[in-house]
């Protein structure tokens, strides 16, 4: 029998999650599909968005390559930029997009003597504090050195939210108006908003959002509603039932204890397959399409769930870890994390698509 656990990938609900994305900004939407398009398989995911999708976002050039490799021929934008010369020289050569957040990589492009055409996201640092120009003149003058190089062929300005999927504090209002406040009076297009902007900050619109979490529907902002649908649904099933009788201790450690007799059903999924080792006893799964919970400590393999309460249920009960019924933030805020580590984390499983 093959191990049951898998992680099923709905292409249809993506591609609705994209069309939201892109009818809420407004303007044009970069598909981010780093990290293996956050654990749901960067090259199926673009396959899928490919007759749609504006053009997409990738971490590092690799990624992007390997989706040149694949067939894809839209706009790939390079979120970190070039590390090299010869890398950045690799890019342009296959029509990649490229950030350029500090002064190395403006050299890198003065100085490169076969570079064409190239385009350039010019990023502001407008408070995260990681990567871009700081001050006026210091992005001015990278504007101005990029559009005198003859290399260039056109500058998007950018900058990233660091607290846009938190409504009630004032820190994207002040990068917004800082963002204004460097790019006056620059041309080029605008591109402010990730997933949370998009969502929740209509002052953030530009000519081009870059929408990463939303596109596989576990939302970034507190409540819901926004109408996204889980594109990944991480599941298994029960492969063996014991009973335990109150004081005996369950898993590993021992740290959940019964306090009646229960029904426990062993799951084919552990934190090798992605699911959080952190996740404490308690953190809600659905077996058979009803409300269940962990019991006990998470192992490398499996996992177990009570199932005392649930009529029918036992050895071949299918259990979703998250997805449609188990909202993946409510999983990682369990385990003290994030729904993009979860989703980058998943490994082991089979991905299987749909749509």
């Amino acid at each position: 029998m093959t191990r049951p656990a898998r992680a099923r990938i709905d292409l249809d609900a993506l591609r609705h999650n994209y069309a939201l994305a892109r009818r809420l900004h407004g303007g044009r939407a970069l598909a981010v599909l780093k990290a293996n398009a956050y654990g749901h398989g960067a090259i199926p995911c673009a396959r899928a968005l490919a007759d749609m999708a504006d053009g997409f976002a990738v971490a590092f050039t690799d990624e992007a390559l390997a989706l040149r490799a694949a067939g894809i021929i839209r706009p790939i934008l390079v979120l970190e930029g070039a590390f090299d010369a010869d890398e950045l020289r690799l890019a342009n050569r296959h029509g990649l997009w490229m950030v350029v957040h500090h002064e190395h990589q403006v050299r890198m492009i003065e100085y490169q003597p076969d570079l064409r055409g190239l385009h350039a996201w010019l990023k502001a640092d407008t408070g995260m504090r990681r990567a871009g120009f700081s001050t006026q003149a210091e992005l001015a003058d990278a504007h101005a050195r990029l559009s005198a190089s003859g290399k260039v062929a056109d500058i998007t300005l950018m900058t990233h939210l660091a607290r846009a999927d938190e409504p009630d504090q004032t820190a994207t209002t002040r990068q917004i108006a800082a963002f204004k406040a460097l790019t006056g009076g620059l041309p080029g297009d605008r591109s402010l908003s990730n997933s949370a902007g998009v969502l929740g900050w209509p002052a953030a619109r530009g000519d081009w959002s870059r929408p990463g979490i939303l596109l596989y529907g576990a939302d970034p902002m507190p409540g819901a509603g926004h109408g996204l649908i889980p594109v990944m649904t991480l599941e298994s099933r029960i492969f063996a039932v014991r009973g335990v009788q109150p004081g005996d201790a369950i898993g590993y450690g021992g740290r959940y204890v019964a306090d009646r007799p229960m029904r426990v059903g062993l799951v084919a999924v552990g934190y090798a397959d992605g699911y959080p080792r952190s996740a404490p006893s308690g953190t809600p799964v659905s077996v058979d399409g009803r409300p269940s919970r962990l019991v006990g400590r998470i192992s490398m393999d499996m996992l177990t769930v009570d199932i005392t309460d649930l009529a029918g249920a036992g050895v071949g009960s299918r259990v979703e870890l998250w997805g449609r019924q188990v909202d993946v933030n409510v999983v990682a805020r369990a385990a003290g994390t994030v729904a993009y580590e979860l989703l980058c984390n998943v490994k082991r499983v089979p991905l299987d698509y749909s749509g």
